[in-house]
């Protein structure tokens, strides 16, 4: 059957009709039909039937379409091979749980509707995106998505548009960068067609266009310095939408074009000064992000933040251009997507019980809420690293390449997996475990619905399958598409790292316990290097958001704009004064002048024509 279903849509337009036109359909079907039940059947049926479509195009030995468009090289070409269709088949999966989740936590919802439309038209987007071989085309679907992103964040914002801007703002920076590259890698290689081009040294004007699509790239997952929007959707935006896009959708085609940046447009050599580059980027995006993660109180704003922090392992696998980094980054990718979407579900869940996520507000929701508990419990394992969970072989992998790379991207690698490990520590205790707690206007809470906690069940079921049988997604997976025949599955050959990220974990466990009795309580835990000498003025200046690239756009945005408003001044001073004056002052001069006197004229006519004989003689 599935080879059925691949070759039927590998015949004419299929492929564009039933992976890219059909969710647009049926987004606006559920956006038209405000029904909740057919809502649900639709949905569900939809996102199999897209996902049945994926896995018959991984199944399938691949092929080439190609669709005259337009002269210029903008012909619609789809390369359906195994890399792209594999990351066909992680979304299509990934979307069936996630509009599961959406449709059950919307329920009642007057924006309902509007939310699935926008996601299935994600959805058609991230298909078209991944199966593009035309930078040109791929573009158009990569700009899509930031078109609905833009939109979610505009639901029950409209009055209220600052985090919309703000995510318009960052992205379309990132994208436009992305647009640059495209221009200049198109025209160092000759061609727009990924496949055609053979690998480009990151050289001369080549590395200026490794530089633009790589930043792209990153910052559509989600990397420094294209983050800051993230913690503000956070408090803006639908849980559902946290889970979707910066948990998942965003991650998955960040990271896989600059996969394939490193792998198959640019020659991306280890150890050379475009890699170093973009581990620093990685690197810094773990601890930065991590380290603001550290200090929150609230359960989305703190996840926001490691949502953040994670694609800096991604970055850093990558740009590491080893291929067992770039497996591990590939690797992690897919873990992150797995439990960080899980722990926005679970994020979402307490909200929708308790109404709030300010964790001063609630506690001891363990005993009310065990599903949720658990599977918390066990997706926050694995984004720390904890073995044998999928977060500690991806880390680990990472951790081996940065370490054979530089030292120092090592260090900085497990500094993340030290705070990561501390940050899950106080927001598991202080949400789940001690004194029950809830906000003053909620009486009781109970375990959220089957159609909320099945979705997390699975994801948190993937966390361990994908650690203890790694092999999965490792060499049946992710080693094919990638045609590495290198094992990288099992457990890590090296014993000493391991135990060193063993010893790092005890040693957050130990950090959490101190600052628990020094403050009093798990929410308040690290509030000892919150305000360490040193650190405090720091996060006083983060807080601020003296740090953050969106403010300093603003503030040169209002620099141009001042500059701006004092030439339009100066220009309208100079007509409607300067020029009125002068105009009127010889007016009074010429009429004073003006006293009938024959002689005063003969002296005017003799100087003007002096004049105009002086000018005559000094331009000859």
């Amino acid at each position: 059957m599935l080879a059925a279903i691949s070759s039927f849509l590998g015949s004419g337009a299929n492929i564009i009709y039933f992976m890219i036109v059909l969710p647009l359909a049926v987004g606006a079907v559920l956006w038209l039909v405000n029904n909740y039940y057919f809502r649900l059947i639709l949905a569900l049926l939809s996102a199999a039937v897209n996902l049945l479509f994926a896995v018959s195009l991984y199944r399938s030995e691949g092929f080439y379409l190609l669709f005259p468009f337009s002269s210029g090289g903008l012909d619609i070409a789809f390369n359906v091979y195994r890399f792209s269709s594999l990351f066909l088949t992680f979304i299509a999966a990934c979307f069936l749980l996630v509009i599961l989740y959406s449709v059950v936590y919307l329920k009642g919802k007057k924006h309902a509707g509007l939310f699935m439309l926008y996601m299935y038209i994600s959805l058609a987007m991230m298909n078209g995106a991944f199966m593009a071989d035309n930078l040109g085309v791929l573009l158009f679907f990569w700009e899509g998505l930031l078109c609905t992103l833009f939109g979610i964040l505009l639901i029950n914002n409209l009055h209220n548009p600052r985090t919309a801007v703000k995510a318009l703002t960052l992205s379309g920076t990132a994208d436009l960068l992305m647009m640059l590259g495209i221009i200049i890698t198109a025209y160092q290689a000759g061609t727009l067609y990924i496949s055609q081009m053979e690998k480009l040294p990151v050289s001369g004007l080549a590395a200026a266009g490794f530089a633009c699509m790589m930043l792209g790239a990153i910052g559509k997952a989600g990397s420094m310095p294209f983050h800051s929007w993230i913690p503000n959707a956070a408090e803006d935006a639908p849980t559902p939408f946290m889970v979707a896009f910066p948990a998942a959708l965003e991650k998955f085609l960040g990271i896989y074009l600059a996969a394939r940046i490193a792998m198959d447009i640019y020659d991306l050599q280890p150890g050379s000064g475009a890699s170093i580059a973009v581990m620093t980027i990685g690197t810094l995006t773990i601890v930065l992000a991590v380290a603001m993660a550290l200090i929150q109180k609230d359960m989305k704003r703190l996840l926001s933040y490691h949502a953040i922090s994670q694609v800096g392992y991604m970055v850093l696998g990558i740009g590491t251009a080893l291929p067992i980094g770039i497996m591990g980054g590939i690797f992690h990718m897919l873990n992150h997507v797995i439990y960080k979407s899980c722990l926005f579900m679970t994020a979402g869940s307490v909200e929708l019980q308790t109404g709030t996520t300010d964790l001063k507000k609630i506690g001891g929701l363990g005993r009310k809420m065990p599903i949720t508990m658990i599977c918390f419990i066990i997706s926050a394992l694995a984004i720390s690293g904890v073995p044998p969970l999928n977060g500690f072989f991806s880390k680990e992998l990472v951790f081996d390449a940065a370490l054979e790379s530089n030292l120092v991207f090592y260090l900085g690698a497990l500094l993340g997996a030290f705070m990561t490990a501390i940050s899950f520590l106080k927001l598991g205790r202080a949400a789940f475990g001690g004194e029950f707690k809830l906000p003053s206007d909620r009486g009781d809470v109970r375990e959220s619905s089957a159609g909320m906690y099945l979705p997390m069940a699975v994801l948190a079921i993937l966390c361990v399958l994908f650690g203890v049988a790694n092999t999965l997604p490792l060499d049946g997976l992710l080693g094919p598409a990638l045609g590495d025949t290198h094992r990288y599955s099992g457990w890590p050959h090296s014993v000493v790292l391991v135990l060193i990220s063993v010893a790092v974990l005890l040693l957050a466990l130990g950090d959490h316990l101190y600052g628990s009795k020094k403050s009093g309580g798990a929410l308040y835990a690290a509030d000892h290097i919150h305000y360490a000498p040193g650190l405090h003025g720091i996060y006083n200046l983060a807080e601020r958001q003296v740090f953050d690239p969106y403010m300093w756009i603003m503030q040169l945005a209002n620099a141009i704009s001042a500059v701006c408003n004092w030439i339009e001044r100066g220009i309208i001073w100079l007509y409607d004064d300067a020029v009125t004056g002068l105009v009127k002052g010889a007016g009074t001069l010429l009429q004073r002048f003006n006293d009938g006197s024959l002689s005063r004229y003969l002296l005017v006519a003799v100087t003007g024509v002096a004049g105009i004989i002086v000018i005559i003689l000094a331009i000859n």
